[in-house]
């Protein structure tokens, strides 16, 4: 039941977090296409920040299912995992303002950076809770933490990049959630819940 009080609240923080970047589209002032397409920018970065948000708050979901009760260590690392959640509309609409600008962008690589670590800290908060000792862990869960760490350096190399050409930056940060909607062949090397067992 405390865990569930942990995940409420995260749920209702994520979904604030997206509710406030859809605010951030603004209605074009005329119904013509030119001037459509001068928001384009500000709605791919909300399609953008939307999957990311989503891809974090589906795996966040599954991780708390592993957790055994909210210590400190746990509801500290879910903290520090959800501020720099909340920071995203506000790099969102700055990457969306100034979309070619890099200081923008790699303000936004930051964040997601940050972001990245922070569920790495989460899953170890969790995994410290479940096994005495790291020869314990599986290894789907080794694998999976070496996914987000990956994900969080692909995150810092992109927000680099857009010193150097902002579309490699893009590149970059579109390629990190493809990654995650990828089949995974280590899926079938996570443990059960109940037995700790591989799935079958």
């Amino acid at each position: 039941m405390e865990m569930n009080r942990v995940e409420s609240f995260s749920d209702g923080v994520i979904a604030v977090i997206i509710t406030i970047m859809v605010l951030e589209l603004k209605v074009p002032t005329d119904p013509s296409l030119a001037t459509l397409q001068k928001v384009t920018p500000q709605f791919l970065a909300y399609l953008y920040s939307f999957v990311t948000v989503s891809v974090m708050w589906s795996n966040h979901h599954h991780l708390l299912k592993g957790a055994r009760h909210p210590g400190p260590r746990l509801l500290w690392a879910n903290n520090n995992l959800l501020f720099w959640m909340s920071l995203v509309p506000f790099v969102t609409a700055y990457m969306a303002t100034y979309p070619y600008q890099p200081i923008p962008l790699a303000l936004y690589g930051t964040c997601l950076t940050m972001m990245g670590f922070g569920f790495a800290h989460l899953r170890d908060a969790i995994l410290r809770q479940r096994h005495k000792s790291i020869h314990e862990v599986s290894t789907f869960q080794w694998r999976m933490q070496l996914k987000n760490f990956g994900s969080a350096l692909a995150y810092a190399i992109g927000g680099a990049f857009a010193f150097v050409n902002v579309w490699i930056s893009y590149a970059i940060f579109i390629a990190i959630p493809v990654m995650y909607f990828l089949p995974d062949p280590s899926l079938a090397l996570e443990p059960s819940a109940n037995t700790g067992k591989p799935a079958e």
